[in-house]
């Protein structure tokens, strides 16, 4: 019975998901980062991935949170998916809207009768779950509706409707390198989450005057993230993802979280051959 327990217990833990372990010229960042969360009272989850060389830096990088709000990037992402395969299109008319307008609304002003409305005509929180499952991205889970979410009995420990921060920049990674949407449904992806209206006091507020950032928010209570890109002076874009839960003055803790990433990450690496153009891949 003793060996059965163990190798019952042996099997469990090469079932865990592998710690996601910080590129090794980013340790000092990473570093810093353990310091910075170590002096917060809320649980906080990161991770921060050049899309240029593929270097990343993570704390708590594989546990999940609640994704909120931030889980309409990859509601857009799949829309515009089936924009780019013929199925949909943003002129298309839903519940007497047209689409186009409805992205507008749940990206720049986190609307969520307008994503609810996107998301029952792309079929659910199955087909956008589904559709990320089947294009390899893991560790994110889409189980219910905005409605359901802001009715059911809040509890930010549920596995439901979660991301790791490293799947999350895995996401965004995609989106960025045109694997998931192409090209113009990236940029103009991008356009709209460069416009979001909400959480001004969370990743862009101690970044230098003018960086340019494209982001998605997502707030509960007792929750606070967001997510997206940042672009470096030398034209690198950072994914970044910025959980936090509980405690107090979570938005002042992803406004340092990312300060101190863009300058980690700007005094580590130095672009050789200029300015990096989005990719068309």
């Amino acid at each position: 019975m003793r060996f059965i327990a163990l190798f019952l217990s042996i099997l469990a833990f090469a079932a865990q998901p592998s710690v996601a372990a910080s590129s090794p010229s980013l340790l000092n960042l990473e570093q810093q980062l353990s310091s910075l969360v170590a002096g917060k009272s809320a649980d906080v989850g990161i991770a921060a991935l050049d899309l240029n060389t593929g270097e990343i830096v993570s704390i708590k990088g594989n546990t999940p949170f609640p994704m909120a709000s931030t889980v309409k990037v990859a509601i857009a992402a799949l829309y515009l998916a089936q924009v780019d395969n013929g199925r949909r299109s943003l002129d298309d008319t839903i519940n007497g809207q047209s689409a186009r307008s409805l992205m507008a609304r749940m990206l720049i002003h986190s609307d969520n009768h307008a994503t609810d409305i996107l998301l029952a005509d792309l079929g659910g929180p199955n087909a956008v779950h589904d559709w990320l499952e089947a294009n390899g991205v893991k560790g994110l889970r889409v189980d219910r509706t905005i409605a359901q979410l802001l009715s059911a009995r809040r509890d930010l420990w549920d596995r439901r409707d979660s991301s790791t921060p490293v799947a999350m920049v895995d996401l965004l990674k995609r989106i960025y390198k045109a694997e998931l949407i192409k090209p113009e449904s990236r940029n103009y992806l991008l356009d709209l989450m460069a416009r979001c209206e909400t959480g001004k006091n969370r990743m862009k507020a101690m970044l230098p005057y003018g960086t340019p950032v494209e982001h998605k928010t997502g707030t509960l209570d007792g929750l606070t993230d967001d997510v997206g890109f940042i672009t470096l002076p030398d034209g690198r874009r950072v994914a970044v993802a910025i959980f936090t839960r509980g405690g107090a003055n979570r938005p002042q803790t992803i406004a340092e979280t990312a300060r101190a990433i863009y300058d980690g990450f700007k005094s580590v690496f130095a672009w050789p051959f200029g300015t990096p153009a989005l990719t068309s891949q």
